[in-house]
């Protein structure tokens, strides 16, 4: 019999968030994957489990994940647990879950704390539409196109940040998005839990005169549709009103759809273009003048 892989949520600050069934579960598995055991072993202590335990973590994902899925496929019983929140979300525990679909091995979720979505529900912006980024990437050219992918985003955005770097992330946000809305959450669930609705240029402020400590959740506003709607126009616009219907024809689409479509874009009415269109004809046979 194979076994089952089970992704338990452990608190993220507050350890009265541990659901009971998370603690029965960690108790009956074999073995417990934590990301970081020194972290780990407080809440095992503090629950008095004593199911063995090994790392899981960035720098042996691969090589661990397939002496895990070794286990899982003798039948024995593991539980993935991370320093906080729910495995796999910004976390190498979605290597060892892919790795176990593609053994037909069982996985399951037992839900818990998640600091992305705490953080998402205290930030007072819009929650219907949302994306998670974590941490921005290190790697300079990968993290100005993740920058420029999230100028352009109109949902409410989730980010990840240390507090060595949170001024350097805020200016740069600023810099590339605009002065935003966002609402700054630290020491989630724990004492001194902080959240913070203000807008980027104000946060870079505070935070010039203010040592930031604590791990930091960023949400941040989404581009308005108005405000997105004035781009895309102010970018057809750029184009004469013949460029912007060849566009659209040399990829095969009939004229008079064609017009309808660049009166969208533009925002005017579709008899607006077919009259400027007319009119662009009729001067072209006259040979440059209109009677």
């Amino acid at each position: 019999m194979t076994g089952t892989l089970y992704l338990c949520a452990t608190p993220i600050g507050n350890l009265q968030d541990m659901t009971p069934r998370v603690v029965e579960t960690l108790k009956m598995v074999d073995l417990i994957a934590a990301e970081d055991t020194r972290n780990s072993v407080k809440i095992l202590n503090y629950f008095d489990i004593h199911t063995p335990m090994t790392s899981y973590h960035e720098y042996n994902k691969v090589e661990k994940a397939q002496q895990l899925v070794g286990l899982l496929l003798e039948g024995k019983q593991v539980a993935l647990i991370t320093d906080a929140g729910t495995p796999a979300i910004s976390d190498p525990g979605e290597v060892l879950v892919k790795m176990c679909h593609e053994s037909h091995v069982p996985v399951t979720s037992l839900p818990g704390a998640c600091a992305c979505i705490t953080a998402l529900t205290l930030s007072g912006l819009s929650a219907r539409r949302f994306c998670f980024e974590g941490f921005l990437p290190a790697e300079k050219k990968t993290r100005r196109l993740v920058l420029e992918e999230l100028r352009r985003e109109s949902r409410t955005m989730i980010l990840y940040e240390a507090p060595h770097h949170l001024v350097g992330t805020l200016e740069e946000l600023e810099n590339c998005l605009g002065d935003r809305k966002i609402t700054l959450c630290r020491e989630l669930t724990k004492k001194f839990e902080t959240i913070l609705p203000t807008t980027l240029s104000q946060a870079r402020e505070r935070y010039k005169t203010e040592e930031p400590r604590g791990e930091y959740v960023l949400v941040l506003e989404g581009k308005s549709f108005q405000e997105q709607r004035r781009e895309e126009i102010a970018s057809w616009e750029e184009m004469t009103i013949e460029e912007h219907m060849a566009h659209y024809e040399d990829r095969g689409m009939d004229r008079k759809t064609a017009m309808k479509q660049v009166a969208r874009d533009r925002g005017v009415g579709k008899r607006d273009i077919y009259a400027y269109l007319n009119r662009e004809t009729e001067r072209e046979e006259s040979g440059g003048q209109l009677l």
